[in-house]
């Protein structure tokens, strides 16, 4: 069965009879290893053919799909077609559905040009496409006895035409398939490496490119030239990206399945879909993640429209905005932060704050969400729209003493059933040996838990096999010797090729962050100390240092990890409690899953 993006379930609704009947179709009579696009936005013009199809040794296909009776037709050639609208009943000129394919054909096919690694290098069909293209139109109320008889072959090419009873349930795999690959010239071409299928999927659908975090949001010149080395969303995270509903949806997924990137193309579909009314609003509950989302927004222009906040400063611009008491300033931090929730949801339940604020709620991090503030935050979603995105992933729970004991439907969100709660398993971020090293540290805390759909699930990561460095451990017996170290290690990954700002320190607590900065300072290298809110600036080409716990949400190429220590047994008088040494480990396996290549672990 062929894979459709999006998903059916997902686009029925917005499909015309034919598009339905011929997207069936393509599912069921063609094998697992092509793969089928529906009205999906193509390359830099963000053309949108019907269908794409794509396979590995005969090439891509792109198809207009008409509904067109022959009762429709008033006059058809080759440039133009008079049809009677389907409204008014009144004669209209449209262009030829032939032309439309063909033009969109190409196009597609001029931006793969681009791509020296999908072009022949020399010979006599350099700068040609290595593998086979074409297009077509289905007809999908017109017969081939009616296209014959009423001479539309002068304006269609007939093997390029599919008609009704060509696409009907009863015909053969073997016979559909013949009718769309009649469609193509002869000649001889390559069958497409995989490799080769991420670079038209890169090329074609901008939306599915992963890049580092810290490059993310440098676009200048990104059409100008393909990169050697690419990565893109896998064929399951595109099409849950693209088929995402409306409605209330959980995605369950591991530290690296890209479920922040995910959450990223959801929000700028839905501002790219509503330019107008009511923002939507991103919550996550560390800031510098909030910032990092801010500033892609901000590069596609989306800022006005697509709000990226930390939910406690979210809870106060709304105490603000509503002429809402602040708490006491002389309360403790964490007094002073439950009261300022609190003070919301009172806000809230005596309609001093109105509901119903945003066009849709997209909430990373959901893990750490405490119920009372995933209660509140729903409530938030405009009713019409009802748009709610969740993200979650209990192995990454680094704040609160025990794990959180409730379901969705109590805290108002409403995912169960088929299609609503997605699970990720796969870690794409991590190479295989960091992965392995992070979950070596995490023990018994990823041993897996299934729940039902409105459970939490605990999920144990799957590596997807990409390979790189083992990861260095450092076995120095002070801080000191562990910082200098680092710097060492970093200035060479930096003589490596790596950027300043490809690099991140994780330390254990506060004492030890500031050691780390002011040894990489001494050494005159560029260091940003995240001391606390503001002090994050992701674009900037610098080394970043933070506290474990506020890197959750990141990535890095290269991270180092100072504090490990803390995990030896009699370490710490602390850690003699289970619970106590179960909360350090997964602080550490957070830590060490936000390194992309390469991983250092600094311990005594």
């Amino acid at each position: 069965m062929a894979t459709l993006i999006p998903a059916l379930a997902s686009c029925r609704a917005r499909m015309t009879g034919g598009e339905l009947r011929l997207a069936e179709r393509l599912e069921q009579k063609l094998e697992d290893d092509y793969l089928l696009w529906y009205d999906v936005p193509v390359g830099p013009q963000q053309l949108h053919p019907d269908f794409i199809v794509l396979h590995p040794s005969r090439g891509l296909l792109i198809l207009e799909v008409k509904d067109y009776r022959l009762s429709t037709i008033v006059q058809a050639d080759k440039n133009e077609w008079t049809i009677l609208d389907s409204t008014s009943g009144e004669p209209i000129t449209v262009q030829s559905p032939f032309g439309q394919a063909r033009h969109y054909a190409h196009a597609v096919c001029d931006a793969l040009s681009a791509d020296k690694r999908l072009v022949h290098p020399d010979g006599r069909y350099q700068g040609k496409l290595v593998f086979a293209w074409s297009y077509g139109v289905v007809l999908p109320n017109i017969t081939r006895k009616q296209f014959t008889d009423a001479q539309l072959d002068g304006a269609l090419a007939a093997h390029r035409v599919i008609c009704s009873d060509e696409m009907a349930p009863s015909v053969e795999a073997e016979a559909f398939q013949s009718r769309l690959w009649e469609m193509f010239p002869y000649g001889i071409y390559h069958t497409l490496t995989l490799p080769q299928i991420d670079r038209v999927r890169w090329i074609l659908f901008p939306q599915v490119r992963i890049g580092e975090q810290a490059s993310l949001f440098d676009e200048a010149g990104s059409e100008d030239e393909v990169p050697d080395m690419l990565r893109v969303m896998d064929l399951q995270q595109e099409q849950l990206a693209r088929s995402l509903g409306d409605g209330h949806r959980v995605i369950h997924g591991v530290a690296g399945s890209g479920k922040t990137m995910i959450l990223g193309y959801r929000a700028e579909y839905l501002a790219s879909a509503n330019a107008t009314g009511k923002p939507i609003l991103v919550l996550c509950y560390n800031e510098p993640l909030a910032v990092m989302l801010a500033a892609s927004m901000a590069a596609k222009g989306l800022q006005e429209r697509v709000h990226c906040i930390h939910f406690h400063k979210w809870a106060r611009a709304q105490l603000v905005a509503y002429g809402q008491n602040l708490p006491a300033n002389n309360l403790a931090q964490d007094a002073f932060f439950a009261d300022m929730v609190q003070r919301v949801i009172d806000g809230v339940t005596r309609r001093h704050i109105p509901t119903g604020q945003y066009l849709a709620v997209l909430i990373d991090e959901g893990h750490d969400f405490a119920p009372e503030w995933l209660k509140l935050v729903t409530q938030m979603v405009d009713p019409t729209t009802n748009s709610l995105l969740l993200l979650y992933d209990d192995a990454q729970r680094i704040y609160g003493d025990k794990r959180l004991k409730f379901t969705l439907k109590s805290v108002g969100i409403q995912a169960v059933g088929r299609g609503h709660s997605t699970i990720l398993r796969i870690n794409y971020r991590n190479t295989r040996q960091i992965l392995r090293t992070a979950s070596a540290i995490a023990g018994d805390l990823l041993t897996a838990d299934e729940k039902d759909d409105d459970g939490i699930p605990l999920i144990k990561p799957i590596s997807c096999g990409r390979e790189g460095p083992e990861p260095i451990v450092i076995n120095l017996p002070t801080l000191p010797e562990q910082a200098a170290k680092v710097a060492d290690l970093l200035q060479g990954a930096h003589a490596d090729g790596f950027a300043w700002g490809d690099m991140a320190v994780l330390c254990h607590n506060a004492k030890t962050r500031d050691l780390c900065a002011s040894t990489l300072a001494k050494r005159k290298i560029p260091v940003q100390n995240r001391l606390g809110a503001g002090d994050y600036h992701p674009l900037e080409n610098s080394i970043k240092v933070m506290t474990m716990k506020v890197s959750k949400g990141l990535e890095f190429p290269v991270v180092a990890v100072v504090g490990g220590e803390e995990l030896k047994a009699g370490s710490d008088a602390a850690l003699a409690d289970t619970a106590a040494r179960k909360d350090t480990a997964r602080v550490l396996y957070v830590a060490a899953t936000r390194a992309t290549q390469r991983l250092i672990l600094g311990t005594a």
